[in-house]
C-alpha cells in the first residue's frame, strides 16, 4: 500500500498531503527567519561537515525542488511506489565521503551562497507560489525527479519532502540552540510513519516492536538511516 501515509481512510481526519505540506512549508519559511540561524551561519552544524547555512540550504531546498518539478516534464516512465525510491536512492547507506553524500553538501552549500536574508526571501516567495499551485494540480500528477532518474506520483514525492522537512527542522533547530518548530500535526505523522517503515525494512519488525514497546529488549538503535 504505497499510499497508505496520506488516505483519508488509513488516518483519519488528516487533511490532505498538500495541504500538509503546505503548512510545513509555511513553518520552514518561518524557521528560516529566525535570528539564531543568521548568527551561526558559518559554524558547524549537528550535521558532519556542514555549516549551518549548508543545512538551511538543504532545508529550503525541500520547498525549492517541489517548485521545480511542478514546471518540469513528468518524465515517460511510470511512476514507482515509496519504497522502491527508498531501495534506489544513493545517498541512503552511502558513507559520509561517498560522492552521493558530498554532492547533497555542495548543492546545499551553493544554494545557500546569498546568505541567510536571500534565502529566507526565496523561500519565502517559494511557499507562496506553492499555496496557489499545489491544489491546483490534478490527482494522479506524475513528476520526474532528475537525480534518480525516476518518477513518483505528485502526492508520494510531498511525503518524501515532508519527511526530510520534519528531520531537517529538529536538525536546524538543534545546531542553533532553539527549540524545534511546531510542526503540523498531521506532518509529523506522515513523517514519522514513512520514518517507521523505513526502520522495518532496514532492522525487522521485531526490533521496531520492541523499540517501541519494550524498553527492556529493544536494540541500541531503530534508526531508519
Amino acid at each position: 500500500m504505497p499510499h497508505a501515509y496520506h488516505n483519508p481512510e488509513t488516518i483519519r481526519g488528516m487533511a490532505t498531503i498538500r495541504t500538509t505540506y503546505i503548512e510545513a512549508a509555511d513553518c520552514v519559511a518561518r524557521q528560516l527567519t529566525e535570528p539564531a540561524i543568521a548568527m551561526a551561519w558559518d559554524a558547524p552544524s549537528a550535521l558532519a561537515e556542514m555549516t549551518v547555512g549548508a543545512l538551511a540550504g538543504h532545508l529550503a531546498n525541500q520547498i525549492f525542488r517541489v517548485e521545480q518539478m511542478l514546471a518540469a516534464d513528468p518524465g515517460p516512465e511510470p511512476p514507482i511506489s515509496l519504497l522502491d525510491h527508498y531501495a534506489r536512492v544513493e545517498w541512503i547507506d552511502a558513507a559520509l565521503d561517498d560522492e552521493a553524500n558530498a554532492a547533497i553538501r555542495r548543492s546545499s552549500q551553493e544554494i545557500a551562497a546569498d546568505g541567510p536574508v536571500a534565502l529566507a526571501s526565496r523561500v519565502a516567495d517559494a511557499v507562496r507560489l506553492l499555496h496557489s499551485a499545489l491544489p491546483a494540480e490534478p490527482t494522479g500528477r506524475v513528476v520526474f525527479l532528475p537525480w534518480g532518474p525516476w518518477s513518483l506520483t505528485l502526492d508520494d514525492m510531498l511525503v518524501t519532502r515532508l519527511m526530510e522537512i520534519a528531520v531537517h527542522c529538529d536538525d536546524l533547530a538543534c545546531s542553533v540552540g532553539v527549540a524545534l518548530p511546531e510542526l503540523p500535526a498531521d506532518a509529523v505523522e506522515v513523517a514519522v510513519m514513512l520514518l517507521a517503515r523505513l526502520a522495518v525494512r532496514r532492522h525487522g519488525p521485531a526490533s521496531v516492536l520492541r523499540a517501541l514497546s519494550r524498553h527492556e529488549r529493544a536494540p541500541a538503535s531503530i534508526a531508519a538511516f
